[in-house]
């Protein structure tokens, strides 16, 4: 049985749905809303990519360390983008929250406090994980505020971790958070989250 079994996330009109190639549409629009692949701190597929990206998040699901999810919009069926957990170690309980993208249209809305919220709350109470973990670009900023507005802690910098699409070689800003920091987090979201309600 995987850690992560597949399952559909739903609150605030949003559903996280496994993501599937029936998703390769939708996803190819989102990433055209604000041309999201042209940025070279993310991994958005360009458009004759698409059905790659999926492809591979597919088999990384079978092996068991990644599981994407299509961001949508439940009362359309629009796809917004995507997030994933990734490097699931389910021998010490933990995920990552990764991957994740969406059209520049719905950014700095109440879509990525949504999808986080219930991406932490499964992971913490349901799959029961003592940490949930994050990874983003040094040079990602507006990433990195994001994840320190989660109430995630720096961990630290990897140096020369990872290989951007440009080929440069990309230094790793690592965060965290510990399930016993989950409860005050948690409020502070569904605050932020009331506030763009």
């Amino acid at each position: 049985m995987a850690f992560v079994e597949p399952l559909t996330l739903r609150a605030n009109g949003l559903a996280l749905v496994p993501l599937a190639l029936d998703h390769e549409q939708g996803l190819r629009a989102a990433a055209a809303d604000g041309e999201l692949w042209k940025l070279r701190i993310t991994s958005v597929p360009e458009p004759g990519q698409t059905r790659a990206y999926i492809e591979t998040a597919l088999q990384m699901r079978t092996e068991g360390h990644r599981f994407a999810f299509a961001v949508t919009d439940e009362a359309s069926g629009r796809v917004l983008g995507s997030t994933s957990y990734h490097d699931i170690l389910p021998a010490v309980k933990r995920v990552e929250i990764g991957y994740t993208w969406y059209a520049q249209s719905v950014q700095r809305t109440h879509v990525n406090t949504t999808c986080k919220l219930l991406m932490m709350g499964h992971a913490f109470d349901t799959l029961g994980c003592h940490v949930v973990g994050w990874r983003t670009d040094n040079y990602n900023f507006a990433s990195q505020r994001a994840i320190e507005r989660l109430g995630a802690k720096k961990d630290g910098v990897i140096r020369g971790h990872a290989l951007r699409r440009d080929g440069t070689i990309r230094d790793t800003v690592m965060y965290s958070m510990r399930s016993g920091e989950w409860p005050e987090a948690k409020a502070q979201l569904l605050y932020l989250r009331a506030m763009h309600a």
